[in-house]
């Protein structure tokens, strides 16, 4: 625990480290049994110290579980020459994040069901393309306002677009939307 605090201190994210220091614990492996439960409660707690909070609203432990057969074959996988640190910390940190990716999707498409009916999503991307002074892309909204899914936003902007508020040019991921004062 020491190097993982020292590691931090140093910068590095926590995004990164914990996944390691999950893996690095079930190759350990220190107890005889319930590895993989004291794992997924040592993810929890280190979520939390990183400020990650969704495992309070979203169970981690149940998204482990439905992919459990994903969790052992990244596990198998990256653990392969661990104890010679010839390993590939990949499959398993790609596995990770995917987990705690899906827990927050399923965070955002509650909270937006419960919000939908204030509309706050969409007045703060209405807010923001409102602040747009040059062309844009939807790709600039979603650094202004992460936490608001791609479809609310592209909702907004053919919304906008219908009321002539902005146009866009061009087509496809390179679409730029000009705001039309």
């Amino acid at each position: 625990m020491e190097n993982y605090d020292q590691a931090l201190k140093d910068g590095h994210d926590p995004m990164v480290l914990i996944p390691l220091f999950v893996l690095d614990f079930l190759c350990i492996h220190p107890f005889r049994d319930r590895n993989g439960r004291i794992s997924r409660l040592l993810t929890g707690q280190l979520l939390y110290r990183a400020g990650y909070d969704v495992g309070r609203y979203i169970s981690l432990e149940k998204r482990f579980l439905e992919t459990s057969e994903s969790y052992y074959e990244t596990l198998e996988t990256s653990s392969q020459g661990w104890h010679d640190n010839k390993h590939n910390v990949m499959p398993w940190v790609r596995y990770f994040w995917g987990v705690v990716l899906s827990a927050y999707q399923e965070f955002e498409e509650r909270v937006g069901h419960i919000e939908a009916g204030s509309g706050s999503k969409s007045k703060r991307v209405r807010a923001a393309i409102e602040r747009k002074v040059v062309p844009f892309k939807r790709a600039d909204l979603k650094k202004e306002v992460p936490d608001v899914s791609s479809d609310t936003i592209r909702m907004v902007l053919r919304e906008m677009k219908k009321e002539g508020r902005i146009k866009s040019e061009g087509h496809g991921r390179g679409v730029r939307w000009i705001p039309l004062r």
